[in-house]
């Protein structure tokens, strides 16, 4: 269960994202900056950011060495630089966080990313991972299949700016 004493226990233990992706081997780490380097939220997106009035817990489940979390943690980050008063981002190794993990499953895997969404005192408002619909038809339509792309593989623009708004749309849902 998500119950608020548990995901505030575990928002603590969280690292902010630039600590957490400081943990990224020398391999991995140059793909998280590449990225980060690419997400440009538009004018509307930053407006519909700062219109927020209400704080914001992001709580995310993910891997330094995973490509979805790569093409879609910086984002999150952005989303927070945007409006920091009110939407706090924390992440959490997935394998060092089992206790999490466990609890936050996807189709019956210990999937990432994985985000958790929370109101102010740490309540469960909503969980979504490990891909944007966005994604998911992008790798629908490039292949039909089990893989999974290598961490940093190109992602075309207009499939980055789909997923920012795909993330964005959750967000604000929350």
């Amino acid at each position: 269960m998500l119950d608020a004493p548990f995901l505030r226990s575990t928002f603590a233990a969280a690292l902010p994202y630039e600590a957490y992706v400081e943990t990224a081997s020398p391999a991995h780490l140059p793909r998280w900056r590449d990225m980060e380097s690419r997400i440009a939220l538009t004018d509307a997106q930053r407006q519909l950011l700062r219109a927020f009035v209400r704080p914001v817990n992001i709580l995310a489940s993910s891997g330094t060495w995973c490509g979805d979390c790569v093409a879609q943690c910086p984002m999150f980050r952005a989303f927070e630089k945007a409006n920091p008063a009110l939407i706090a981002l924390r992440l959490v190794d997935r394998d060092e966080h089992k206790d999490l993990a466990d609890r936050v499953m996807i189709s019956e895997g210990n999937r990432v990313p994985v985000f958790i969404f929370m109101n102010e005192d740490f309540d469960f408002v909503s969980l979504m991972g490990d891909r944007s619909l966005t994604r998911y038809r992008a790798i629908a339509a490039r292949q039909l299949g089990a893989s999974c792309p290598v961490p940093g593989a190109p992602i075309p623009a207009d499939e980055l700016a789909r997923t920012i708004q795909d993330w964005l749309d959750e967000l604000e849902r929350v």
